[in-house]
């Protein structure tokens, strides 16, 4: 980087962010990954079964897993996600200087790739990086629509949770790139709906009829057959997941939740740093030349919103689930960008003494964690 590079506190925050990652990184790769793993030696051996799709695809290729391949497989995830962000955000916005710091608070954010890189393995960063697909790739025809509904049906069986957490972001990408271009008509229309539909039935078969047909120790067992080191039996503590019925889930998480409420204050504080990109999506709903388009952009963000409040009273892993709600926010701005608009929207002003401290804060902050606060 050049001398005058480092004299732009925006372009010095980039590559610290850069550097933080890579620490968070060398520390992921020290962490048993016991939930990860085990995902990857479930598959649908035993019939049909939720959390198995990903398991049954590594098990096209090779019938022993190795522990690596969760790094590797999540790794490349990550990197591919990281390409695809980048390419999106250059078209949306582009990489001149004033919008380098709305980049620094979405790529940098500890609610994203820094998180991500944290919850390495996990099922999460799989929702985000088929919406950005979506953002990128042309919406002129009904295809859109069906390949999203095929998107969403492999979020669904990769986890059934991802109908809360990711499928509502994909509706809205497609609504808004979609619908409010091409215009409602009985075909597509009736497309959405059986996409829907299929989902719905698609969901509630993972939820309750995706339960483990054998007893727990049989399965143990033949997770164990999959694993390239059979001695790692603490890998599997996690094999009751595929048994716990909602019920167990929703009562364990009321069960948690005087402590998991402790960290609320440090989830309203992380968002609250993030003030400069809130103000611009604010800003950017406003400027809609459309009365209409503005009503449901705000009605979409509160239905997502909402989708995760409910994941708020049924799972505890809350650090995940306010993570992912960011990232959302940020993908569906990217969205919102794309309707015609009444006026131009300034961007996050860089010479600003708070916003310039608020950036670098967050640029500071490695990740946000899985359950609790960091």
């Amino acid at each position: 980087m050049t001398p005058r590079a480092w004299q732009d506190p925006w372009r010095v925050m980039l590559a610290v962010n850069a550097a933080v990652i890579v620490g968070v990184f060398l520390h992921k790769i020290t962490l048993p990954p016991y939930v990860p793993y085990i995902h990857l030696l479930v598959d649908y051996h035993f019939g049909f079964l939720k959390r198995a799709l990903i398991g049954a695809l590594v098990g096209l290729f090779t019938a022993k897993v190795p522990v690596w391949l969760v790094f590797a497989l999540a790794g490349a995830a990550w990197l591919a996600t990281l390409a695809l962000f980048i390419a999106l955000f250059r078209r949306t916005f582009g990489f001149s200087r004033q919008h380098l710091p709305l980049f620094v608070f979405m790529a940098g954010s500890p609610f994203f790739l820094k998180n991500f890189m944290h919850t390495l393995g996990h099922f999460d960063i799989y929702g985000c990086l088929l919406s950005i697909c979506l953002l990128l790739i042309p919406a002129r025809s009904i295809l859109f629509v069906l390949l999203a509904a095929l998107f969403s049906i492999l979020l669904v069986l990769i986890h059934h949770i991802h109908v809360l957490m990711y499928v509502p972001t994909v509706a809205v990408i497609v609504v808004l790139r979609y619908y409010f271009v091409v215009g409602a008509t009985p075909k597509n229309v009736a497309s959405g709906l059986a996409a829907l539909l299929a989902l719905g039935v698609l969901f509630l078969a993972a939820q309750f009829y995706g339960t483990m047909p054998i007893p727990e120790a049989e399965f143990a067992r033949y997770l164990q057959s999959r694993m390239a080191d059979p001695s790692r039996t603490d890998l599997l503590n996690f094999s009751y997941i595929w048994y716990q019925p909602l019920s167990k889930e929703i009562l364990d998480t009321w069960q948690r939740m005087p402590s998991n409420l402790l960290g609320v204050p440090v989830f309203a504080l992380l968002i609250w740093l993030h003030a400069p990109l809130w103000r611009y999506l604010t800003e950017m709903v406003r400027a809609l030349a459309n009365d209409w388009h503005r009503r449901l952009v705000i009605a979409a963000l509160a239905g997502v919103s909402l989708g995760y409040l409910v994941m708020f009273l049924i799972v505890f892993d809350y650090s995940r689930w306010i993570s992912n709600w960011a990232v959302c926010m940020f993908l569906i701005l990217h969205a919102i960008k794309t309707l015609p608009a009444a006026k131009p929207v300034s961007p996050i002003a860089g010479e600003d003494r708070k916003t310039t401290i608020l950036g670098w804060i967050i640029t500071l902050v490695p990740r946000v964690g899985i359950v609790r606060p960091f």
